[in-house]
């Protein structure tokens, strides 16, 4: 098996999804953000050694992100899926360890809406702000008394784990509550979720059939010579003659990409 791995992180915004590639890489490669906002504007990657592994971290935008339409935030995250080929072999679905509201269950319809169930296969929970875990408790425990956040682990394979981004970096008097720990342990389950999917990973046939008659188009706009990858509506397409105008121009339908 390959030591190569592509993994996606997606959560709604705050929930420390740069943070989390961060503390995996055990750099800074992501900038992080602090207010309200989503500090992550366009899909960041960058590529790393990690526990013997080559490993390319793709950090998207935040779910529910209040500067910018479901339109435009929807059309940057399968960008940032879509455009590091040939796919991801795992995405990192991260959660606090907080009370699992109406707005986190909202974040997980959206992301199946987005990406299909099959997305759990590939996926893992991994929660976040591991500190407000009570002296001795573990994430299974915390995930137990929680029906809504149980079922999620269970559609993910039981797959979870937990990270402190601010308070586990160094900590040696706790082996559980230690980021280097953590991080060994979840390298370890995306290496066996590789295994059981039989070496592969996420393809864009998988993403949800789309209701709207939308346009997947792939190429170099001819005004400006920047690439062009991305889904956009059809009457989009018709009105706007910097996109139809792309060189090189690969257009697929809904029914051509088996979307429909």
């Amino acid at each position: 098996m390959s030591n190569t791995r592509r993994i996606v992180t997606l959560g709604k915004t705050g929930v420390g999804k740069s943070s989390v590639a961060n503390t995996i890489s055990g750099g800074q490669l992501f900038q992080i953000g602090h207010s309200v906002n989503s500090e992550t504007r366009q899909c960041q990657a960058a590529t790393t050694y990690v526990n013997g592994r080559n490993i390319t971290l793709i950090d998207t935008p935040g779910l529910f992100d209040t500067n910018r339409s479901e339109e435009e935030l929807k059309s940057e995250i399968l960008r940032c899926v879509t455009g590091f080929t040939p796919g991801p072999h795992a995405f990192l679905i991260v959660l606090k360890v907080e009370r699992f509201t109406e707005q986190e269950q909202a974040v997980i319809n959206k992301i199946h809406r987005y990406f299909s169930n099959e997305v759990f296969k590939y996926a893992t929970v991994l929660f976040t702000h591991g500190d407000r875990l009570l002296e001795g408790q573990t994430i299974e425990d915390f995930i137990r008394g929680n029906t809504l956040v149980r079922d999620l682990v269970k559609k993910c394979g039981g797959r979870c784990h937990v990270i402190d981004n601010k308070y586990w970096k160094n900590n040696q008097h706790d082996e559980y509550r230690n980021n280097q720990v953590q991080v060994r342990e979840l390298l370890n389950t995306i290496d066996e979720m590789i295994e059981e999917n039989q070496g592969r990973w996420y393809t864009n046939e998988m993403l949800q059939p789309l209701r709207d008659p939308f346009i997947l188009i792939a190429g170099v706009c001819r005004c400006c010579r920047c690439c062009i990858v991305g889904t956009f509506p059809w009457s989009k397409m018709r009105e706007d003659e910097s996109v139809t105008a792309a060189s090189g121009l690969f257009i697929g339908t809904n029914l051509a990409m088996g979307y429909l």
